[in-house]
């Protein structure tokens, strides 16, 4: 990347191999802590923009550059928080994280549709599953980052002081908060074989109209949340309870259109369902599996969070 004319300036830097291999690590934790990822990939690519706008000699300075590039990557990201909470109070609907699909499913989201870079692929675990996420979500700016950057990626507390500016014992503190809240919404744990089991039997509940299955199959007290962002319709609210969600799911049914589709695929490294149109993705279905039980279902039909599924 050449950000200057003068002869001695052209040639990349001696650590640019190094610099940029960084980018998939920004990329994740960005996601991690936006819960988007087309605002993670502004905000590594702000970082990036940041660091060519330096002179070499500054670039040399820096002892280290993948931590120059996390620190600041993690302050932008901080920023974005704070101004998302004010522009989420004009969103229409609920507001969901990004859905990633699994790896084989993965495309550009930008114009043209091109097989994504790997350097943008995210990571899939438990860190990047809906629930995780929407809990996430629920904290303050500060407490995110505070906890992704310490119990996700293993930064000192010390390290993430220097981000947030504050001392290291609030960290500490707030990570502490995260901590107690993530626990909270976690549920029994699930294999990942049964988890997909009870979706797959869930799917073919919902296709056959079977509303006495679809209520064996949803915990008594299962919510249900749907983002259409205002571009795509939807419920507005959270449907609570798991009959109301069964009743709901069978009218669904029965206004399906022609050339739906309905699959199973990967949803942020979980079992879940895609629906598609004539080809094209118009919604992604994330679940929550606690025992033999959905507790939660997250439905996806904003368009500008779907651009990363394929047609």
């Amino acid at each position: 990347m050449t950000t200057r004319s003068e002869p001695e300036d052209v040639r990349p830097g001696p650590g640019l191999d190094a610099v940029m291999s960084e980018r998939r690590h920004l990329v994740n934790l960005a996601y991690r802590l936006l819960g988007s990822l087309t605002e993670a990939e502004d905000a590594v690519q702000e970082t990036y923009t940041r660091w060519y706008a330096m002179s070499r000699e500054q670039q040399d300075a820096i002892e280290s550059p993948g931590a120059w590039l996390t620190t600041v990557a993690s302050r932008v990201c901080l920023n974005v928080l704070g101004s998302a909470r004010v522009r989420r109070e004009t969103y229409v609907g609920e507001w969901i994280p990004e859905p990633l699909p699994g790896r084989t499913e993965w495309i550009s989201g930008r114009t043209g549709g091109a097989s994504v870079d790997p350097a943008d692929r995210v990571t899939l675990d438990e860190s990047v599953g809906l629930a995780f996420l929407v809990v996430l979500d629920a904290m303050t700016p500060a407490e995110r980052v505070a906890f992704v950057l310490h119990d996700v990626f293993c930064h000192s507390f010390a390290e993430v002081a220097d981000i947030v500016g504050r001392t290291p014992a609030a960290c500490r503190q707030l990570a502490s908060s995260a901590r107690r809240r993530v626990r909270a919404a976690r549920p029994s744990v699930t294999a990942t074989g049964g988890r997909a089991d009870v979706v797959g039997a869930f799917k073919e509940a919902w296709e056959a109209k079977d509303i006495d299955a679809l209520i064996g199959l949803l915990d008594p007290d299962a919510t249900a949340v749907a983002d259409g962002g205002g571009l795509a319709s939807t419920f507005l609210h959270p449907i609570e309870g798991g009959e109301r969600i069964a009743h709901a799911w069978v009218e669904l049914a029965r206004r399906r259109p022609d050339g739906m589709t309905l699959l199973e695929r990967t949803v942020n490294g979980g079992p879940g369902l895609v629906a598609r149109q004539d080809g094209v993705t118009v919604t992604v279905f994330g679940f929550e599996v606690a025992g033999d039980r959905i507790r939660h279902i997250w439905v996806v039909r904003n368009p500008e969070k779907l651009r990363r599924w394929t047609a």
